[in-house]
């Protein structure tokens, strides 16, 4: 995975003034555009969009300091419009394209990203691979931001907002793997970008062809292969560190990538006030 990630910046360096269809580069590099942006994300700190913005302000304010005419500096870097292109240069650099022209400066460059494996072997990592029939993921569901550090207070406030019997009865509606009260993430954007929106489900895992009760919100979940790891330590870093360690560490040295679906956490124990937990954590994949 390193390798194509590392081809995919080349190719977007080749690519800088085309628009860049990061399905077809993956699947030519034998990947999928969700895998490949889920793991650029994740490991660069920022979805590729981003990356590509920034790459073309740097490159753009060379031309820009050189007083070539803007309109053509715009559409050689895909924009339509003076007005749009400054917009763009503007958020990367700070300032406007005329004062970086008059005073060449300041600037924020980005550099060309290179990928790289770093070997820690500290530890290992305790995950499983394992097969799972198509659920139902039954419970109260809401939109909330995506927060990559620290607790979501939009999600805590979720969770808060349900009477304490409610907790009760979605556990003894569990009837599937991953058993007991679960956090699923849900239809997130695969770039991954902190404060793009989710479906957050505060709920269980039933049979497919189960009952459910009307009042619960339901997410389908196809047959298919899953990683389960699992954390245990502070919480909520440990798991975030290990949501971090799959795209670092494990990942990039075995033969599966992400497929879409949604992330679930199962919480197997934890202190009465949360501050540590065992968690399991699952993520729906496929065969590299």
């Amino acid at each position: 995975m390193i390798e194509i990630l590392n081809r995919l910046v080349d190719e977007i360096e080749r690519r800088l003034g085309d628009e860049i269809d990061v399905e077809a580069l993956a699947a030519s590099m034998g990947t999928t555009g969700y895998h490949a942006r889920r793991m650029f994300s994740a490991l660069a700190g920022m979805p590729v969009s981003e990356y590509v913005r920034r790459r073309r302000m740097t490159v753009a304010a060379s031309d820009v300091i050189g007083g070539e005419d803007l309109l053509t500096v715009a559409v050689r870097y895909g924009y339509g419009s003076v007005e749009a292109f400054g917009r763009a240069f503007r958020s990367v650099h700070g300032v406007s394209h005329g004062e970086v022209r008059r005073n060449g400066g300041p600037l924020r460059a980005q550099p060309t990203l290179r990928f790289r494996l770093t070997v820690e072997g500290s530890s290992a990592m305790d995950a499983r691979i394992v097969e799972r029939p198509a659920v139902r993921l039954v419970g109260h569901a809401a939109r909330v931001p995506l927060i990559h550090h620290g607790v979501n207070p939009h999600i805590q406030q979720h969770i808060a907002s349900l009477p304490p019997e409610e907790h009760g009865r979605l556990k003894s509606l569990s009837r599937a793997e991953p058993r007991g009260l679960l956090q699923v993430s849900a239809d997130v954007d695969p770039d991954y970008v902190e404060g793009g929106e989710l479906t957050y489900l505060h709920g269980v895992a039933v049979e497919a062809e189960d009952d459910v009760p009307p009042d619960l919100d339901v997410i389908h979940v196809a047959a298919g292969t899953w990683v389960v790891f699992r954390s245990s330590g502070p919480h909520p870093a440990a798991l975030q560190a290990t949501y971090a360690a799959s795209a670092a560490e494990w990942f990039p040295s075995n033969p599966w990538r992400l497929r879409p679906g949604p992330s679930i956490v199962a919480v197997l124990d934890r202190a009465e006030d949360f501050s540590t937990a065992t968690c399991e954590l699952w993520f729906p994949v496929e065969r590299a």
